[in-house]
């Protein structure tokens, strides 16, 4: 039995946590922004492939107290690199020091790199290392006086898809988009809109998770170069995946006034595999109608820079509040980080969950009915 910390954007936890008990694993810890769990070695895989809301999944290798770099080091060396690293492999260390005696983070980092290659030196009997080997990222989280030492199993972050862009940036992660998606409660038989589009990150997620594709399916990860873990565990792991993939009648909108993001967005759905499910079309937020059915609105609308000056981010909002009103029994999922929405929009939202896109703290403000 293995123990993991699986790391998430902050306001994730409780749907990391109640995915992470979905795929059979054992919840031992949550603190801000990870959750710690136990289980087999095939948890890296799958965790891996299968986590909508994951950052990135690390195995917990030692978790002791330290006040003094002396005691982080003896921590450090007790621990059996050996099993993990060979003489050839490259094993780079990086973290996080958080309300703790040990505050410098590039003295930790020195101090925990020389435990390692002083424990490797007695195993091998050599005095160089020429990491050119398997990469083993070393990362220590240091906080309150307790370190934990753990590796990196994902490599590129979780939310990186590879459905969009490698040179896009997005205002809005994937992990997040999906947290949205999933709050807002997804059904077949009720129309899923996102009239703020842009790369069609909300409305994408929103199809996957319907349509049961797992996020990591067409993408790799670092542990899939660890010799410790046979490669029949991602070849299953995979193959689990691809058999989980459903046909729904769920349908989503995705629509936005700027041609460039809907053909962008287009481009997207296309390398996710949600072209089916996605309706993707140029749109203005403020001319969309019910056309009689069932509803939910998702959006993600433009705030302080991501807006022109003609018009302004608050009369957007105050016209929304407007518009919205109109669209019958529809339940209204909003994001934004902007303070004065809510008396912008014109109306007390029924539920307000903060959540961080990044190190950003914005507000999701969830409107269940009509007043």
């Amino acid at each position: 039995m293995y123990t993991f910390v699986a790391t998430c954007l902050f306001g994730l936890e409780h749907l990391l946590g109640e995915e992470i008990s979905a795929l059979g694993y054992k919840r031992t810890e949550t603190i801000d922004g990870r959750v710690t769990f136990t289980g087999d070695i095939g948890a890296i895989s799958r965790m891996n492939i299968f986590s909508r809301y994951a950052e990135r999944v690390f195995i917990l290798l030692d978790e002791f107290p330290a006040r003094s770099f002396t005691e982080l080091f003896d921590g450090v060396k007790r621990i059996e690199w050996e099993n993990w690293i060979s003489k050839d492999d490259a094993f780079p260390a990086k973290g996080h020091c958080i309300k703790s005696a040990l505050f410098s983070v590039p003295d930790c980092q020195s101090i925990v790199k020389k435990a390692v290659v002083q424990r490797l030196e007695s195993i091998y009997g050599i005095s160089w290392f020429k990491e050119t080997g398997v990469k083993y990222q070393i990362e220590f989280f240091i906080f309150h006086d307790k370190v934990s030492i753990m590796i990196d199993t994902s490599g590129v972050a979780l939310h990186k898809r590879g459905y969009r862009p490698q040179q896009f940036t997005a205002p809005l992660r994937e992990t997040l988009g999906a947290a949205l998606a999933a709050t807002a409660r997804p059904r077949e038989d009720v129309l899923f809109w996102d009239p703020f589009c842009g790369s069609g990150t909300i409305a994408i997620e929103a199809a996957m998770m319907m349509t049961g594709r797992a996020p990591g399916i067409n993408r790799g990860f670092a542990a899939e170069a660890f010799p410790q873990i046979d490669r029949t565990l991602w070849e299953n792991a995979r193959d689990e995946a691809r058999s989980a993939v459903k046909k729904s009648d769920f349908e989503v909108y995705a629509s936005d006034i700027d041609p460039a993001a809907v053909e962008l967005a287009k481009e997207c759905c296309k390398h996710a595999g949600v072209v089916g499910t996605v309706k993707v079309f140029q749109r203005d937020a403020l001319d969309i109608k019910t056309g009689g059915r069932r509803g939910t609105v998702v959006c993600n609308p433009p705030y302080g820079e991501r807006i022109s000056a003609e018009g302004g981010v608050d009369e957007l909002y105050r016209n929304m509040g407007r518009h919205f009103a109109t669209l019958d029994s529809w339940q209204i999922y909003i994001l934004t980080s902007h303070p004065g929405f809510q008396n912008l929009y014109g109306r007390r939202a029924d539920k307000v969950k903060k959540l961080y896109n990044g190190m950003l703290p914005c507000y999701f403000y969830q409107y269940f009915k009509r007043k």
